[in-house]
Formats: C-alpha cells, sequence, structure tokens
C-alpha cells in the first residue's frame, strides 16, 4: 500500500539508464546491500570448497536476491539499514541466561547435618531479636560518641574551649 505522505511518496529508486530501464524497481539501499551480500556469498562458497564457475555464480547470484529482498524488506524510512544492523549486534551479543549447570553429579559431601531436629521459631522472635539488634546499635553509636567527646578534652587546654 503506498503512502498518502508526499514526504515518503518518492522512492529512491533507480530504474536503469535513460530509455533502457530495468524490469524491476529497486532502492538504492537494495543494491548495496545486494552487492555486499553477494561478496559474501561468493565467499562462504569458497571457503566450503565450492569452485568459481557459471553455475555455483547463478546460485550465489539467486542467493543474493533471495538474502537481499528478505534483508530490505525488513528495512524501510522509519527504521533505516543502521538500525536494523545495529539491533542485530546488540541481539547477538546481549548476555544470555545460562541453561545448562555447572559442574559434575551432585554429591552430599558439603552438606551439613544436625543431630537436632529444626524446630519451629515462636511468633515474633524475629522482631525481638531485630529490637535487640536496634539497642546493641543504639548502644555502640552512643560510645563511640563518648569517646570522641572525652578525645576532645584530652585535646583541650584549661580555660579555652573548643567549639562543639
Amino acid at each position: 500500500m503506498r503512502t498518502d505522505d508526499e514526504v515518503y511518496r518518492v522512492d529512491a529508486v533507480w530504474l536503469g539508464p535513460p530509455k533502457a530501464t530495468f524490469p524491476w524497481r529497486a532502492r538504492y539501499v537494495a543494491w548495496g546491500v545486494g552487492i555486499a551480500v553477494f561478496l559474501l556469498v561468493l565467499t562462504v562458497e569458497r571457503q566450503v570448497g565450492i569452485g568459481f564457475g557459471f553455475f555455483s555464480t547463478a546460485w550465489a547470484l539467486i542467493g543474493t536476491v533471495l538474502i537481499t529482498r528478505f534483508i530490505t524488506s525488513r528495512i524501510n524510512h522509519e527504521r533505516p539499514l543502521s538500525a536494523a544492523m545495529t539491533m542485530l549486534s546488540r541481539e547477538l551479543t546481549a548476555p544470555r541466561e545460562r541453561t545448562s549447570g555447572a559442574g559434575g553429579a551432585a554429591s552430599a559431601a558439603r552438606l551439613r547435618v544436625s543431630r537436632e531436629r529444626p524446630r519451629k521459631r515462636p511468633k515474633g522472635v524475629k522482631r525481638a531479636e531485630r529490637e535487640q539488634r536496634r539497642r546493641a546499635q543504639d548502644q555502640q553509636k552512643r560510645r563511640q560518641q563518648q569517646d570522641r567527646r572525652q578525645q576532645r578534652r584530652k585535646k583541650e587546654v584549661r580555660g579555652v574551649r573548643t567549639p562543639a
């Protein structure tokens, strides 16, 4: 479906030389992507061990057209090629959750065993422990403050007070 927006109505399309146009429409970005993909496909063919010949080049051209059509169907004026490539690289390099466990077979060698059975704590024990911890911290702060005061008093000269 064509857009009715004048800005995007004009496609950046090269139709070929004047009075001898191509029978297909291809955007400029498609030509650039196609050339890069064709060189990549030829390189992969050589690495796999396929020699250079008519049929290998024809299959490379067919593969290039399919891959280029796939890539250019995913890009448009709202999602340019650079954004699609950035998204692809981020997807490939994103940290993944490990699905396989680390280590070997499970062993009970490091389990702590107690002779006594665990007992259920009575209600309010956690609150009492928190209160006890808070009181201990308050007492520690008071002691530190008293120690600081005593240190200041030792430094004072008789008859001269330092500002508190």
